[in-house]
């Protein structure tokens, strides 16, 4: 267990990422990050993750009272040398879920640890290996899971996952949202070094 003279703060709006610190155990409060999700061209999924995270951090640090600590969090799909945003229709959503249909790609996560003085960021990947998908399950999952909210148009906690994710290697918890396993041993170091000011 974390146990902590410090206040936790999540900096997500993302409802799967307030579930998984839930079940870790870890009480928070959240605040809305003001930082817009874009970053330079050329940096591949590992960059790009830990880019965002930082960036979400930075546009909120001013708010953060002494004895709190603030995590930020961005997770991207990588295919073929490039992210997969969340889709903005149908179509789009039609297309990613066919291009990853019988393929692997992989499940970037960054994180970030801030308070007034000290800051760290990880990153962690996962693996993630589909069976093919045919055009009819790729309509029922949309039609009946509307995954516009995430990146490569798919959920691993929901029903594509269920049915149609062969494999992963790394961790479960990153392709849904956050890596819990290296958030808890991360942030307990974190804590620590904290305490050390």
């Amino acid at each position: 267990m974390i146990s902590t003279d410090f206040k936790i703060v999540l900096a997500s709006n993302s409802p799967r990422r307030h579930q998984l610190l839930r079940e870790m155990g870890i009480a928070f409060t959240v605040v809305q990050h003001r930082a817009e999700e874009v970053y330079p061209a050329g940096i591949s999924g590992s960059e790009i993750v830990c880019f965002l995270s930082e960036k979400k951090a930075a546009s909120v640090i001013d708010e953060l009272a002494d004895d709190q600590i603030l995590i930020t969090s961005d997770t991207i799909v990588w295919f073929e040398g490039k992210p997969m945003e969340k889709p903005a229709n149908k179509n789009e959503s039609r297309e990613m879920l066919t291009a990853l249909s019988g393929n692997k790609h992989t499940v970037y996560s960054g994180v970030t640890l801030m308070n007034k003085i000290h800051h760290k960021t990880f990153w962690v990947e996962t693996e993630v290996y589909f069976d093919d998908i045919s055009e009819d399950e790729v309509d029922y999952y949309i039609d009946h899971f509307k995954p516009f909210d995430k990146a490569g148009s798919y959920g691993m906690q929901d029903w594509l996952g269920m049915v149609k994710v062969r494999k992963i290697t790394g961790s479960y918890t990153n392709v849904v949202g956050l890596p819990t396993a290296q958030l808890y041993q991360n942030l307990k170091e974190f804590i620590q070094t904290c305490k050390q000011k």
